[in-house]
C-alpha cells in the first residue's frame, strides 16, 4: 500500500466537492485548531481515514485445511500464562 507522505508534494490533481455553509465552518474550524489550512486538513485527515478504511478490509485467501487450522486458533482462549492459543505455542 502506498504511504501518505508528510512532506509537501505537488499538488496536480483537482478535488472538487460541495459542502454546507455549517460544514464548511466546521472544518475551517478544526483546521485552525490545528494551524492548517483547509486544504492541508482536508487532505490529511481524508488519507488517514482512508487508509484506516482500507486496513480493515484486508481479505485472508485459505484454502479448507488453512481456513479450519485458522478457526480454530480463533476459537481457542488464549493461555495468559504463556500468551499462546492451541497449537501456536511459542
Amino acid at each position: 500500500m502506498e504511504h501518505v507522505e508528510q512532506r509537501p508534494q505537488a499538488r496536480d490533481a483537482a478535488i472538487n466537492i460541495r459542502a454546507s455553509a455549517r460544514q464548511r465552518d466546521l472544518i475551517d474550524q478544526a483546521a485552525r485548531a490545528l494551524g492548517k489550512s483547509r486544504t492541508d486538513f482536508m487532505l490529511e485527515t481524508a488519507c488517514h481515514e482512508a487508509i484506516d478504511v482500507l486496513l480493515d478490509r484486508r481479505f485472508l485467501h485459505l484454502d479448507a485445511d488453512a481456513f479450519e487450522r485458522f478457526t480454530t486458533l480463533l476459537d481457542t482462549p488464549l493461555d495468559l500464562r504463556t500468551g499462546s492459543a492451541g497449537s501456536c505455542a511459542a
